[in-house]
């Protein structure tokens, strides 16, 4: 945000200039129903990062006034997130630390006559609402009589009726060009249990009513939000303005953030999960904080995504491919550079002795330091299928073949000069011999080999399961719904091999594998086998 304008920085820019505020504070209110996606972290990252760069602060608040679907897994699992994308939050707030205050200035409303006890149904509301074309009609309630209104609500509060029977709605004015202002809905009866407040209470804000309340009462300078809740902000201007808060918060809208072929729907994200389509939440195919943490990705690299994304008052679409680019760009500054085999071929080495092994010390990352790690090498080792083949196709092909010679990388040439065949035909071994004279970092020049490629020793390796990953939807974009464009194709797996450097390893350490890409450990490995998920490829043809 330091060198980036837009808008929103401009406003606050010329509020503190004017004097309007002498501190800029935001918040990031979730609802705690479900977890966080890549569009939720750009709402936390533009929030932090926007009251950082003015030296203000940001809340995380829990916008919990829906305890039908509101759990406290929830609730440890976004303020986890949070932290884990970087953030601290100034305090951590719950929607229904203030329900006491919202139930005030309800009344504070009736007493004035803005606010009235109603017995239409939700579908009798509904049809009384009218639409965009048609005005609205008053409910036979509207005119109830203060006293009455302060009677019925009282005894909503008490619980004295069931479910749906009766609400509080505004009075503002039915014929209103903004539907949101047809005398909306502020308190509904629910008596589900509340995971923070019990059985206390048995009556419930409605969010458009809560969420500016809320804002007040903390002291909020501005209320970011995405740009569907455009339409919703002389509602919320209305509720600070009619209960007498007396500070006033102000709402500013920014686009939303399309990536391509990825659903960026809670409700879909819910169906993929409870159709059994992914794993779970944390899924590494899914756009979920969790499944980004899973999968590899590093905060450092949302936070860069997000930022170089930028903001403005439209919604606008990504790439897959930029946020990529992304998550590469940070891995290659901090992983180490190691050798895995995924799909192996067994390579005998007839002219090393049986059962000797060589150490080999090895650079991790010369681009990052000078720290080194053993490597082994001894008479049989796994190279790629890929790797060989045993007519050499053409002049390009710099991979090993019958006759051919390759070195391998930090350790020998060998020269490949028969192959095993199995039953079928296929190929599962091949027979090679290697040159004493051309170890790595003797500057032997004697000749040139057919290429360069990895390999793992065989009587060291550690066996590895490797994930490789789709996006979830499929590139028919002509079509919304997400469950017809789910891509069933989207994960792939290889067995095979890593150095037994990485024998010790745990979940979300990422490496750089030479030739493969970069990847990251996963939580089902076991001692068996470790399994690694691919965060991204080594390249892309995206170009910032």
């Amino acid at each position: 945000m330091k060198d980036q304008s837009n808008f929103i920085k401009t406003i606050m820019e010329n509020d503190l200039e004017s004097g309007k505020h002498n501190l800029i504070i935001t918040r990031f209110p979730p609802e705690p129903n479900g977890y966080l996606h890549i569009g939720h972290a750009r709402a936390i990252i533009i929030n932090f990062e926007l009251a950082k760069h003015f030296g203000g602060y940001t809340n995380l608040r829990f916008d919990d006034t829906n305890p039908e679907k509101e759990e406290l897994k929830f609730v440890k699992s976004i303020e986890e997130d949070v932290r884990w994308l970087g953030y601290n939050p100034k305090a951590v707030y719950f929607a229904s630390d203030y329900f006491q205050e919202m139930f005030d200035r309800a009344v504070l409303l009736i007493k004035k006559g803005l606010a009235y006890v109603c017995d239409l149904t939700a579908e009798e509301i509904s049809e009384y609402r009218g639409n965009v074309t048609t005005p609205g009609k008053n409910s036979p309630y509207r005119n109830r009589s203060v006293e009455e209104n302060l009677k019925l609500f009282y005894e909503m509060k008490d619980g004295k009726y069931q479910e749906g029977e009766r609400v509080l709605r505004a009075k503002i004015d039915m014929a209103s060009p903004n539907m949101n202002m047809r005398d909306p809905v502020i308190y509904r009866i629910n008596y589900e249990e509340h995971h923070n407040t019990g059985n206390k209470w048995v009556i419930y804000p409605m969010y458009d009513y809560a969420h500016p309340l809320e804002d007040a009462i903390e002291g909020i300078t501005h209320s970011l939000c995405s740009l569907e809740f455009e339409d919703h902000r002389p509602l919320y201007d209305w509720c600070v303005e009619h209960t007498e808060m007396p500070k006033v918060p102000r709402q500013i809208e920014f686009g939303r953030l399309n990536i391509d072929r990825t659903a960026m729907s809670k409700r879909y994200l819910r169906m993929f999960v409870e159709q059994g389509l992914v794993s779970g939440w944390d899924d590494p195919r899914m756009p979920t904080i969790q499944g980004l943490r899973r999968r590899g990705y590093t905060p450092n690299a949302i936070r860069n995504f997000i930022l170089a994304s930028g903001l403005s008052k439209t919604n606008g679409s990504a790439s897959i491919d930029m946020v990529e680019h992304f998550v590469r760009e940070d891995l290659q500054k901090t992983t180490n550079r190691l050798m895995a085999v995924k799909k192996p071929l067994k390579v005998t080495i007839t002219n090393y002795p049986e059962g000797q092994l060589e150490k080999l010390d090895v650079i991790l990352n010369d681009e990052l330091s000078d720290e080194s790690r053993t490597m082994y090498f001894g008479r049989h080792i796994y190279i790629e299928q890929d790797d060989f083949v045993v007519e050499k196709p053409n002049r390009q092909y710099k991979r090993l073949y019958l006759g051919g010679e390759v070195r391998l990388m930090n350790a020998y040439f060998i020269q490949a000069n028969d192959v095993v065949y199995d039953d079928e035909g296929n190929i599962i071994e091949v027979l090679a011999t290697y040159d004493i004279e051309t170890k790595s970092g003797t500057n032997f020049t004697g000749r040139k080999p057919n290429g360069n490629i990895h390999f793992v020793e065989a009587t060291t390796a550690v066996k590895a399961e490797f994930r490789r990953f789709e996006p979830l939807l499929d590139e028919n974009e002509e079509s919304s719904d997400y469950l017809e464009r789910f891509n069933h194709e989207s994960i792939f797996i290889d067995h095979g091999y890593v150095e037994n450097y990485l024998k010790d390893v745990k979940p979300e350490e990422k490496f750089q594998f030479i030739r493969q890409g970069f990847y990251s450990v996963d939580y089902d490995s076991t001692p068996e086998e470790i399994v690694f998920n691919q965060v991204v490829a080594l390249k892309s043809s995206y170009r910032p």
